[in-house]
């Protein structure tokens, strides 16, 4: 039996391997293709002769567009303020959620945990009228608060939480409690360090998204200050003068390099809390 399972084992192996490989080369062709029109020249952008790298480079020039034009750095900033304040938000409200819906029993659990999946399928654009009201009766439109508040529940944390924080043992819990340990304490002091491969991975979901966030900031912003990165990309479209393609591939390379390096280092704990959330149902 052994002798026909290890060539089928094999044959599965490499058809595998080999969608995995095809599935990974068309999904970085167009980051590959960003970073090459930022290093080429306008008339090599529009050329119709089709070539990856450039024949007469002109990268210093699209990136010092981008910094000369518009305060990109000063976007960055506030990009990183706004995804590092609905992060702690979130966090904050998922933990306490999470474990409650994971270790402490009650009536009604199950449809708490419904509720929550439901969550997941609402598109944040179906509440951006009454979230809008809202912020604007609070008077914190054309502030961060406006841009974070929305987010600061997130289903997807709660969720994911859930999912790692049933994958310790009750035991470690009751033994937090023999301690003295409160339910607040057993959350921030006791799972919040054990589950950090589930929280590096929620981070990662969540900075990416709210980094890349382009509809709600549109609405709640008015003062150019407080953009975001994707706010910035925008300037240099331009349907009547013409689109600068160069400048706007650099803008949209300076804006997603951040992403690509925090996934390349802390890629071990994201597939680790990811693998580890599926354990248990």
């Amino acid at each position: 039996m052994r002798p026909t399972r290890a060539p089928r084992r094999l044959a599965g192996s490499i058809a595998r391997h080999a969608l995995l490989s095809l599935s990974g080369l068309v999904s970085i062709v167009p980051f590959v293709w960003m970073v090459a029109t930022a290093m080429k020249p306008a008339n090599e952008i529009f050329s119709r002769d089709l070539h990856l790298l450039p024949q007469h480079f002109a990268g210093w020039q699209n990136f010092a567009t981008v910094f000369e034009n518009v305060p990109m750095l000063r976007y960055l900033a506030n990009g990183v303020l706004v995804v590092a304040l609905i992060f702690a938000l979130q966090l904050a409200i998922a933990l306490p959620c999470a474990y409650v819906l994971a270790k402490v029993p009650f009536r009604g659990r199950r449809l708490l945990f419904g509720a929550v999946l439901f969550c997941l399928m609402l598109p944040p654009q179906a509440v951006a009228i009454p979230q809008f009201m809202i912020a604007q009766r609070l008077g914190i439109l054309d502030t961060y608060w406006a841009m974070a508040l929305p987010y600061a529940v997130s289903a997807f944390g709660i969720y994911l939480m859930r999912q790692y924080f049933q994958t310790i043992p009750d035991e470690l819990i009751d033994a937090a409690r023999l301690d003295g340990f409160g339910e607040f304490a057993i959350v921030f002091r006791l799972m919040l360090p054990v589950s950090l491969p589930a929280v590096t991975a929620f981070g990662i979901f969540s900075v990416s998204t709210h980094w890349n966030e382009f509809f709600w900031p549109q609405i709640v912003l008015s003062s150019p200050d407080k953009l975001t990165p994707p706010l910035g990309i925008a300037f240099f479209r331009n349907e009547e003068a013409g689109t600068d393609y160069g400048a706007l591939m650099a803008a949209a390379t300076i804006v997603i390099a951040p992403l690509v390096l925090a996934f390349l280092l802390a890629q071990r704990r994201f597939i680790e809390g990811i693998a580890l959330t599926g354990l248990k149902g």
